[in-house]
């Protein structure tokens, strides 16, 4: 039930963008505004599901599977967006897009990792899968399993090393290039999912732990905001 759930968003998702493209070509900056909410959104919705999936026997293999498959799903599928408020830095840092237009994406980007954690509520509610069942009744579920400091150097390190990847595979095939990132993630996933989630996405973040925000703002967001945004300037000035 889960992986229809899943497969169903990525087909509504894919179905929403291309109406986008055919109906808003004019109106780029409401475009470019959908596309990346429709984009981020399946991202942050499917990851909320596969978050409910990650206790699956055999442990972990099940999940990082279905990391990596997802991974390279959304790769194939979401082609032209970010869906990463850090991605959208390295455009705006060289000028490649406008800070308005930059600034409108990331805006995409919070918007839809608010409606994803709202759908998935409302999904959950249903009660459609086992797995749903007292996912509701959890508030924070406290990702970090490790010290502040030793979690904001991990996600610094995670960042900087997908994103200097991210530059590094620019000229590969895309079809080579969104299986070896899928791998990557899946690699630091089962690095460090255990101590911080190993998200670096800081949209992403907000839409898997809300709450854990609002009970420890200041904490959560050094490390799941802060972190992979100075990775991503570390990699900029470094370039």
């Amino acid at each position: 039930t889960s992986l229809l759930l899943m497969a169903g968003i990525v087909v509504t998702v894919g179905l929403c963008r291309r109406l986008t493209r055919r109906q808003l070509r004019s109106r780029q900056r409401l475009c470019a505004f959908l596309l990346e909410m429709f984009s981020t959104f399946q991202i942050c919705a499917c990851t909320n599901e596969l978050c409910l999936l990650g206790n699956l026997e055999p442990k972990p293999h099940t999940a990082l599977t279905l990391t990596y498959g997802f991974t390279v799903l959304h790769g194939l599928t979401l082609t032209g967006s970010t869906c990463n408020p850090c991605g959208t830095l390295q455009p705006m840092w060289g000028g490649g897009i406008s800070v308005k237009t930059g600034g409108l994406k990331i805006g995409a980007q919070f918007v839809a990792a608010v409606f994803a954690r709202v759908f998935m509520h409302f999904i959950w509610s249903l009660g459609m899968a086992e797995p749903h069942f007292g996912a509701l009744s959890q508030s924070c579920s406290n990702p970090m399993q490790t010290t502040e400091m030793q979690a904001f150097c991990i996600e610094l390190l995670f960042s900087v090393v997908f994103q200097l990847t991210i530059l590094r595979v620019e000229s590969v095939n895309p079809k080579y290039k969104v299986h070896l990132i899928a791998l990557l993630i899946t690699m630091l996933v089962y690095a460090g999912g255990n101590l911080t989630g190993a998200i670096f996405n800081p949209a992403l973040a907000f839409s898997l732990h809300p709450n854990c925000f609002y009970d420890k703002f200041f904490s959560y967001s050094l490390v799941y905001w802060i972190a992979p945004s100075l990775g991503k300037f570390l990699i900029l000035s470094a370039f």
